[in-house]
């Protein structure tokens, strides 16, 4: 399963540097607006301690993490939706992804240049916000006026679009992104097709800067009680990180890494928060299959029947599928062997009809 999250954000608010440390893979990063051109995607591994504890179960040759894909794109300025420092391009990047992770500044420091001269988080958010929204305008007002005429002739599918727009349209043009809409399961359906990108959903990552002055920590800076009050009224998700301390240990052994946080009074790991973040953003889990030549975390999407899972190995798998064994990843390590499982009645056969829970061990059978 293939599914990206996209970062976006301002210039200089620590975008690429963020990707670099997600991705170990060296992109530009550097002190200006517009460094990063052509998108950049990474491939990166979902941290999860069960696979390691699979392995070491299965004393397994190699082992296989469940993966996400992110895309650093290039930073967004104030008029980006009338092509403003190459915004139609980036634009058109950010609508290839299936989700947002919006990276938000929220330390001052006049070494690092500021496209406003200023940091206010909140200002930041809605101007790149209300281009992602004035973009999607121009794409629904232009779909509308298209389907006028097939809206004419009767055409179910043309109807339901037509309402989907009109609706989206209506949020829109109150400055609310696409997704608040209140559209029907087959409206939403029917807006699929429109491709926009505040129909995404979205993380926020607040970008702090270890020893410098982060608003987080501020005992009388008002910003940050605006953008708490913001992601309050919004019901946004969002995460914190320093993007600077973790793209300096990404080169790092797991020993040194500890010192090193413990140096700069960072001791949560921002990037593997933001992984699983963006990872339960995209709704996907994993489920895993084990043995003593690999052990592998398959990403599915939650809601996942037992075919459908299979499917991430092999189309044979979901077209064959006669049953499968699971057995819950927890259980099976309690146990300590898939023969004390089986004697505990922990292993079940399941067929067709089973949706999957994060953290299944699975076998297929098929025909």
């Amino acid at each position: 399963m293939s599914l990206s999250i996209g970062i976006v954000g301002l210039p200089n608010v620590g975008k690429s540097t963020l990707f670099n440390a997600l991705t170990k893979k060296s992109v530009p990063a550097e002190n200006f607006p517009f460094c990063t051109i052509d998108p950049s995607v990474g491939i990166v591994a979902v941290p999860d301690v069960r696979l390691d504890l699979l392995e070491q179960f299965s004393n397994s040759k190699k082992k296989v993490p469940a993966a996400v894909e992110f895309v650093d794109i290039a930073g967004l300025v104030r008029g980006a939706s009338e092509g403003e420092g190459l915004g139609n391009q980036f634009l058109s990047h950010i609508r290839e992804t299936d989700a947002i992770a919006h990276v938000v500044r929220i330390f001052d420091n006049t070494n690092i240049l500021h496209v406003e001269n200023e940091v206010n988080p909140v200002r930041d958010i809605e101007t790149i916000n209300l281009e992602l929204i004035l973009a999607d305008m121009q794409t629904v007002e232009k779909r509308l006026g298209s389907l006028e005429r097939e809206v004419r002739t009767g055409k179910k599918e043309a109807i339901l679009e037509h309402e989907a727009a009109r609706k989206i349209a209506v949020k829109l043009s109150a400055g609310e992104m696409a997704r608040v809409a209140d559209l029907s399961k087959e409206e939403s359906a029917a807006a699929k097709g429109l491709h926009l990108i505040t129909m995404k959903p979205m993380l926020y990552v607040l970008n702090r800067e270890a020893g410098g002055f982060n608003l987080d920590e501020a005992q009388q800076d008002t910003r940050w009680e605006r953008l708490q009050e913001f992601f309050d009224k919004a019901g946004a998700k969002y995460i914190v990180v320093d993007a600077n301390v973790e793209s300096d240990l990404r080169g790092l052994a797991s020993e040194d890494k500890e010192q090193f946080r413990r140096e700069y009074g960072v001791f949560d790991d921002g990037v593997n928060d933001l992984i699983r973040a963006g990872y339960d953003l995209l709704g996907l889990m994993t489920f895993f299959t084990t043995g003593e030549d690999e052990t592998r975390g398959w990403t599915i999407a939650r809601g996942s029947t037992a075919p459908e899972a299979g499917a991430a190995i092999h189309s044979d798998f979901r077209d064959k599928f006669i049953r499968a064994e699971v057995v819950a990843c927890d259980a099976l390590l309690a146990a300590g062997s898939y023969a004390k499982a089986r004697e505990q009645g922990l292993v079940r056969t399941e067929g067709k009809e089973y949706v999957v829970e994060d953290g299944d061990v699975m076998e297929f059978r098929h025909g």
